[in-house]
Parts: structure tokens; sequence; C-alpha cells
């Protein structure tokens, strides 16, 4: 699923290569503003999108948006002008808003804090494969011959029916939860909460929870995340702009829709080191989003610095830069390990998702014509926004560590161990004594619950 939501996303990039900007009229500035308001729609409704997941099933509600998202997509190939990709593309974003945290949610639900970061890594790298599987695709449409019809409206139309069988396949065959996953027995559900009680979150609560939303607004670290969501996500610009910096380094449309494919490679390699590093004691995921945006950065300046005839070293710097994409997979992971408590874990999922949206939606009004076709103002802010990422994430690591030390120094909090189901008779008369609640299940925030600790 996540692998299809990336590939339709990203058509609009490859379809420059196949003749958009020409059949449907579009000036530079236009084809600009089709990237962005993808995102800005995306900001408007990431909240109303959380809490529509709090409200209903998750899998459910996710398959309802992508079902609309696969329609919307198909009807791309009818749309003949600037004004009808717009409306299309401002109805993506609004689907696209429950995805990302709803991927988010569920991950948190099956898998414990450790294993968070790698299994938002898994289904993350698969950008990288939606990224290969569109460069293939492409290439094959670049040797098509419809008659008044665009290679880049074939794109649309398999990339739509593609997700409409996904999006079926998902309202049967996803979970909501552990407590309702059709393919775990009774006993094994039980035993899959059991599991994730390290994490000291609980598992779901369907109730908006309105101190839980205010205290979320009013703690610091949020806005420090929804900052580095906003500053990290500035290099994304490259995922629609990529077909026309690699054609402007001197390669022809066949060539750029292939080596198009790299960049799916790399991205696949720079996630899968990152959740990698991540892991490893002592590292960490703060230290391995620095780490990883160390390649980024040298391939931004790389781009920045060679001269124009070296279209090779240009290409590789280009490559490497794609490695500033990782952090920011990293760091999904890290978000839901960082709170608690189910309102506060779904408006932090949006906060942090509303500063990506921003990053989005700003970036690509840099890449202008006037700055081709080395673009070294935008190279200058995506170096820019690498440097300032890296500080963001050390501020970051260094207050959640300054917040676990002082837990470990206060006394055992036994303020929620005493909690109780009270007793009650069933109406066939059996008597059903009062049950402890254990504190992970009583939907604590992580300021509530002194033992929470935060991974670093």
């Amino acid at each position: 699923m996540y692998l299809m939501t990336f590939a339709d996303k990203t058509t609009l990039g490859q379809s420059a290569v196949l003749g958009i900007e020409e059949t449907a009229h579009l000036n530079e500035n236009q084809f600009d503003w089709l990237s962005s308001v993808f995102y800005l729609t995306y900001l408007a409704f990431e909240y109303p999108q959380n809490l529509a997941l709090q409200r209903f099933p998750v899998g459910k509600w996710m398959s309802v948006n992508i079902f609309v998202w696969a329609v919307v997509l198909l009807s791309h190939a009818a749309c003949h002008s600037f004004g009808g990709l717009f409306a299309v593309r401002f109805i993506l974003g609004i689907c696209e808003g429950a995805i990302t945290p709803g991927f988010m949610i569920v991950t948190s639900m099956f898998y414990t804090r450790q294993e968070q970061n790698k299994r938002v890594g898994y289904w993350f790298l698969m950008n990288g494969f939606a990224v290969i599987f569109l460069g293939f695709v492409s290439f094959g449409l670049l040797h098509s011959n419809t008659e008044n019809f665009a290679p880049w409206r074939w794109l649309m139309i398999i990339t739509g029916l593609i997700t409409l069988v996904t999006s079926v396949c998902f309202w049967f065959w996803f979970p909501n939860s552990p407590t309702t996953a059709w393919f775990l027995t009774a006993e094994e559900r039980v035993l899959a909460l059991q599991r994730i009680k390290v994490n000291q979150t609980g598992v779901e609560n369907k109730h908006w929870k309105r101190e839980q939303f205010i205290e979320t607004l009013q703690d610091p670290k949020i806005w420090v995340m929804a900052l580095f969501a906003a500053v990290a996500n500035i290099p994304n610009s490259l995922t629609n702009q990529r077909q026309l910096i690699v054609a402007q380094f001197g390669f022809t449309p066949i060539e750029t829709t292939l080596l198009g494919c790299v960049d799916g490679v790399m991205e696949i390699l720079s996630i899968w080191l990152g959740i990698s590093l991540a892991g490893v004691k002592g590292i960490g995921r703060a230290y391995a989003g620095v780490m990883i945006y160390i390649p980024g950065l040298l391939g931004a300046l790389l781009v920045n610095l060679l001269p124009s005839h070296l279209k090779v070293g240009l290409l590789f710097g280009y490559w490497l830069s794609i490695f500033s994409i990782a952090p920011f997979a990293i760091f999904l992971g890290w978000v839901s390990g960082l709170v608690s408590g189910h309102t506060k874990r779904t408006t932090t999922n949006a906060i942090v998702l509303i500063g990506y949206a921003i990053g989005n939606f700003a970036s690509p009004f840099v890449w202008k014509s006037v700055y081709q076709p080395r673009n070294h103002v935008p190279w200058d802010l995506l170096a820019t926004s690498m440097g300032a990422s890296i500080l963001i994430l050390l501020i970051l690591r260094t207050m959640l560590a300054r917040e676990n030390a002082c837990r470990d120094k206060e006394t055992c909090q036994d303020d929620y161990d005493d909690i109780y189901l009270p007793s009650k008779e069933l109406d066939s008369g059996i008597s059903v004594p009062r049950r402890k609640i254990d504190k992970v299940f009583l939907d604590l925030t992580d300021l509530q619950n002194r033992d929470f600790r935060y991974t670093l």
C-alpha cells in the first residue's frame, strides 16, 4: 500500500518526461503549483484526518481514503488543462492525510518501541521500490505511440488501477488493531497486547481527550519535532524535480528515465542503512540521522561545486544527496516512542505531519527557470536545510536525555497503581469481581506516566 501511494503522488514528477507540460499546456509556475497544492490540502486536512483515525477503525478509514485516491488518480488521465489537474491534485492531498499517520498508529499498536524503528523503515523504503517501478513503467511508455493519448495519461491509468485493487484488498485484510486482527487467535491477541506493555503507551482509545490535546500543544518537544519535520522535508522537493534535474545535466529522456531507477535503489539503501544504525546500541535515532545526513550534504555540495561538463560527477553527487531523505524515515519510527496517550499521539502525528506538509509545500517554488540549468540557489537551500536538520536532531536528543535523567532521580510513582474496574453482575446472574487495571493500559500521557522513558 505504501509503495503504491508513493508511486501515485510522484507520478507528477515522472510525467515531466512523459509530456505532461506540453499536452496539458502547463508553464513552469503551474507545474510547481501542482506539486505544492497536494501538500497545501494535506496540511489543511491533516488534523481532521487524525481525528477520523481515532474515531473510526484505522484500517477501514485508510481503505476508504485510498479508494477515493485511486478514482481521483484515474481521473488525471481525463484532464487537459491546469485547472483540471489542480482539482485532482487538491483531492489527492486530502486523502494522503490518512495514510502515513494511519501506518504510524498501527505500527505503534503492534510493535514494541525498539521494533518500530525498523518496521517504519521497512514500509517507508517502499518509496524507493516505487521509484524503480515508475522508472521501468515510464521507460516502456516512452516507446508507446497511442494517437491523441499521451504516455503520462497511461501512467495515471496503470497506477490508478493497481491502487484501486489494492484498496479493496486493504479493506478486507488490513487489521485495525491487535484486538481485532483476523489472523490472530484469541490467545494470540492477548499475547500481542502483553508484549507491547514495555511501550508504556497503551493500545487504542476512541475517546478524544481535551486535556491530552492541550498538553500536546504545551509540550516543547512536540514543536521541536514539528520544526524538524518541516526543515527536513525541504530536500524532498527532489521527488518531483528529479527527472528535470537529471535531464539538465545533459542526459536524454530515455537515459533520464532509466537512471531514475537508481534513485530508488539509493533511497532503499540509505533508509536500510539508517534504520540499521538507529538500532545499534550507543547510536540510536538522533545520531543515526546525523550520520546519514553527512553523505547527503556532501552530495548537495558536489552538485553545486562541480563544473557543468562533468555530468557523471554531477549525477553521482545528486545520487548521494538522496541520503537526505532517510533521516525522516528514522524520525517517523521515533515519533511514536516519544509520546503516549492516544489523543496525544494522534495530535502529535498531526502536528509533525503538518510540519512535513509545510516543508513540502514551500520547497518546490525555489526551483525556478532563472536558476537553471545548474540550480545553484536551490542546492544551496537544500544543503542549508540538511545542516539545520542535524542541529535540530541534536537539540531534540539533548532535551530527551535530560528528561530521562531527571526521571531516573525521582522516587517511584504510585499514583496510578491501584486503579480497579468495579465489580458487576451480568444478566445471567454471574458476579464479576473487581479487576485491577495495569497502568500501561490507562491511556496516560508520557508526562503523566513518570515510568515512561524516551528513546534516544
